[in-house]
């Protein structure tokens, strides 16, 4: 259920093989699910709205790889991944690693202007994941 390019990754220390878990999968996209619905309320900070919609992503590509059954050292990684842990389209992914990178920026440099386009554009790409993973197999190990 591996692909070469994941267990090269592994070889190298940028993943880790650990076995998937259908409880942290289902969590993830449960936590991944409710943070994208939080993240349309337009009551919300255009701040508070990119985080979760980041987070939301952030989560959902992590039950992406964890389905795999992997960890990554890097949240870029996970993003990464995802053309290898799911059906998710060049474009979102792209858009899912930039929207990282301005996360870091506002984590480590204190400047979080929001950019109402990227916004929508990170919503989207969101929803295209959680629709690609809905069309995958969970792992069926339980613990």
């Amino acid at each position: 259920m591996t692909s070469r390019e994941l267990e090269a990754l592994a070889r190298t220390g940028a993943l880790k093989p650990e076995a998937p878990s259908r409880a942290e999968y289902d969590g993830l996209v449960a936590l991944g699910e409710t943070r994208l619905a939080d993240a349309r309320r337009k009551e919300l900070a255009p701040a508070s709205r990119f985080d979760l919609a980041y987070n939301a992503a952030h989560a959902l590509a992590l039950a992406a790889l964890r389905r795999m059954g992997f960890r990554a050292g890097t949240r870029r990684l996970v993003f990464e991944a995802l053309s290898h842990t799911s059906a998710l389209s060049d474009a979102a992914r792209r858009v899912l690693i930039k929207c990282h990178e301005q996360r870091n920026v506002a984590e480590y440099e204190g400047f979080h202007e929001v950019d109402e386009r990227l916004l929508d554009t990170l919503l989207r790409a969101a929803d295209e994941l959680r629709d690609a993973l809905r069309r995958l197999t969970p792992p069926d190990r339980e613990s």
